[in-house]
């Protein structure tokens, strides 16, 4: 826990670390469809884009499978049909459900041969909450945050096709996490669907596979796992290897690192036959694709006659445990830890099917503390993975929260749920200093406050009298580092405390490292360190380091420092806490963390794209549920309508969409915020959005009402982009005219 810092100052260096691994896979380029030209007058001025509409209530149907029927909010969707599959092609509509990029360079990369750990979520049939793209209004959702653990996630449910809600996709890419979908068959109805497309000619289950990686490298997630329980006739049990073996090698073609898994359910014989192991029964389905997802009822001796079946291809076998502990196993819910120990001893990976076991089944209100636990009981079993890339951003948000709150100020009251906001999350636990010290440092998550989004890190901590500082490791990364990064942290103490924080580095030589200097970027000059300012900063990196050491509301710092290295490899990120000079108590603290921001300093150099060619489409108008009291209140419509913009989604973190609202006011009271304070209506991370039921003024006879939508890019460095410089389209909206007759 103490940590020595080579390099004096706020940030500190250190020199032990594990050696670098190679690179992981490259990014994919950004797919689309072709987009449909919305059917609106357009006018041109000043750049900004005017669409007219005359009030109507009988809006064009939109597709059920994309939109909530109620509130045509998009949707992630399934497909539960084999004529569904083979029908599907790219609409503008599925661009909604595309993820925003692959996932992020990791390492060790998943095709090493460490043993992995695989989570399968099976939550109450799929598609809850999480389905709205956008995110919706629900309280205490269930939440998965300790990806730094994992290496694939399987997003589980009966459907046939299981396509992987965007939220959770995004969310795990962020961290280096890799998505599967599934495709399963089930009872009478699956033996059917096999044998259409597997007990006949080739080009059947070839078809089948194709959309099945069409699928995948569209939506831009990984791959599949295969999930056939029904028996086959001999005719489609012997297809069954050719099957995957296409799959798999197709998949390979289209999606970089994609992964195609086998469950263990029917045998070689075309049987419906559970073998808790991989044996000669089930090996030919092995040998096809990428790795075999055993059953659950599984005990040691199952384990060890494994070893001679998987020989060099042991990682690629995923021992399955329920963590709901179904059925004869060795251990599940708080005992999870049991089966671990004895996969991790025999050299398997590991497959966690439902450990939304802790939100199912335990007190909701304990869920925090619950999930901590669970985690924590299976850490020594879980080796962490390393994300290897810059930028390295995060507020530690979970997509989740009671209001919404942006750099430190309130901007949503109300619960609010969107996975796909999730921002990258630590290494959660407690840690005791060794020995006989009574030093001791907790880290979790926290809702009370939040720099950006909806939840901060709460680290609560002892320093002991004979320790001078104590150090958490947050985030484990291994990153050649650039000649110059600039860093930046935002905090503050609860309550009074006179011990300091500081943001800790620790570096590995990558070829002679070096620490050339570190300076402070606007803040007050150190005792140890002179501030060293910029020559005339270009506009990116003057609007990063543009709040650095201001005051902000509700007690949040920001400092920020520039670091010049060579031939060093950036290998974890510590925060320390140091007591202050002379004291000889125990100090106590409470701090929270609100945001840390590592950036190569290359990358604020180049110029800011622009979002052009904002769109609006898909108008929908109804009456308001309820109208305002008072003889002079106006009328309220609801609006609903799909915004489009283009931008290089590389270079984006998320949209924020905001709106003005014209004569007329606001429905909750007083006067319309303006041009100079959207209304924030939510967050995008694709190139559209769908605003839902806005509260609009309806305008009488001859007159025109007016919103204006605003698109806010939010780059991957995390600055804040003036509002001068964001995308934004104007909607002109009139009543019918009336008939004089």
């Amino acid at each position: 826990m103490a940590a020595t810092r080579v390099a004096s100052g706020r940030c500190g260096r250190r020199l032990q670390g594990p050696a670098a691994r190679e690179a992981g896979p490259e990014d994919r380029s950004e797919r689309a469809p072709e987009r449909r030209q919305p059917r609106r007058s357009l006018e041109e001025a000043q750049e900004e884009a005017v669409f007219r509409e005359v009030v109507g209530f009988t809006p064009d149907p939109l597709p059920v499978r994309y939109y909530d029927r109620d509130t045509t909010s998009p949707v992630s969707f399934y497909l539960s049909s084999l004529e569904e599959l083979l029908a599907w092609t790219p609409s503008i509509e599925d661009s909604f459900n595309v993820a925003l990029g692959p996932p992020v360079c990791r390492q060790p990369p998943l095709s090493s041969r460490r043993p992995r750990t695989l989570v399968c979520h099976d939550m109450m049939g799929g598609y809850l909450d999480d389905r709205f793209i956008q995110g919706s209004a629900v309280l205490s959702p269930y939440s998965f945050y300790h990806w730094q653990y994992i290496d694939i996630f399987v997003y589980f449910s009966h459907h046939l096709v299981t396509i992987p809600t965007v939220g959770w996709t995004n969310a795990a890419h962020r961290h280096g996490v890799c998505v599967l979908g599934t495709f399963i068959t089930e009872w009478s109805e699956g033996e059917k669907l096999c044998e259409a497309f597997l007990a006949g000619a080739e080009r059947s289950f070839r078809a089948v596979a194709d959309q099945l990686v069409r699928i995948a490298q569209f939506f831009r997630f990984d791959g599949w796992l295969i999930n056939i329980e029904n028996s086959l006739s001999l005719a489609a049990v012997g297809n069954m290897p050719p099957f995957l073996q296409y799959l798999t090698v197709e998949l390979h073609r289209a999606v970089p690192g994609g992964l195609v898994l086998w469950y263990d359910s029917v045998v070689q014989s075309g049987q419906l036959k559970w073998q808790d192991e991989l044996n000669e029964h089930n090996r030919a389905f092995f040998e096809a694709c990428d790795g075999f997802f055993t059953n659950y009822n599984w005990k040691e001796e199952h384990l060890g006659r494994m070893l001679v079946q998987a020989g060099e291809r042991r990682a690629d076998v995923y021992v399955g445990v329920d963590v709901f502990a179904r059925g004869n196993v060795v251990g599940g819910q708080f005992n999870t830890n049991k089966s671990l120990e004895l996969i991790r001893r025999h050299g398997f990976s590991v497959a966690l099917f439902a450990p939304g076991w802790v939100y199912e089944c335990l007190e909701k209100k304990d869920f925090f503390q619950n999930q901590d636990k669970f985690w924590s009981l299976l850490a020594r079993y879980l080796p962490t993975h390393s994300i290897c890339s810059l930028p390295f951003v995060t507020s530690f948000c979970l997509g989740l929260g009671t209001r919404r709150l942006c750099y430190g100020q309130e901007e949503v009251v109300g619960p609010w749920y969107h996975p796909g906001a999730q921002e990258l999350q630590p290494l959660f636990g407690e840690h005791q200093l060794e020995g006989d010290g009574r030093g001791w440092v907790k880290t979790h998550c926290c809702l009370a406050d939040a720099w950006n989004g909806g939840s901060s890190l709460l680290i609560r901590g002892a320093i002991p009298p004979e320790v001078g500082h104590m150090a958490v490791r947050l985030f484990s990364l291994q990153v050649p580092m650039p000649p110059k990064v600039f860093l930046s942290l935002v905090y503050k103490f609860e309550g009074p405390t006179a011990v300091t924080v500081a943001l800790e580095l620790s570096m590995g030589d990558a070829g002679g490292c070096h620490v050339s200097g570190i300076s402070a970027l606007n803040a007050e000059t150190s005792l140890r360190h002179s501030t060293r300012p910029l020559r005339v900063p270009p506009t990116k990196l003057a609007r990063w380091a543009g709040r650095c050491g201001q005051p902000f509301s509700g007690g949040w710092v920001q400092r920020c420092y520039e670091v010049s290295v060579r031939g060093c490899l950036l290998q974890d990120l510590f925060i320390s806490f140091s007591r202050p000079p002379g004291s000889r108590q125990e100090e106590t603290f409470v701090c929270r963390l609100g945001e840390i921001q590592v950036v190569d300093a290359k990358s604020l150099l180049s110029p800011l794209p622009q979002v052009q060619a904002v769109t609006v489409s898909q108008v929908r108008w109804q009456p308001a549920d309820s109208e305002p009291e008072g003889p002079s209140a106006p009328t309220w419509l609801r609006l609903s309508c799909t915004l489009h913009w283009t931008y290089p989604l590389p270079q984006i973190h998320c949209f924020r969409i905001h709106c003005c609202r014209g004569p007329g006011g606001d429905p909750r009271g007083g006067e319309s915020p303006g041009p100079e304070k959207p209304i924030f209506l939510g967050l995008a991370f694709t190139n559209q959005y769908r605003v839902v039921d806005l509260a609009v003024a309806a305008m009488g006879p001859g007159q025109n009402g007016r919103v204006e939508f605003l698109v806010q890019p939010v780059p991957r460095e995390g600055f804040l982009v003036p509002q001068a410089e964001w995308g934004r389209a104007t909607l002109l909206y009139t009543s019918p005219a009336r008939d004089r007759h």
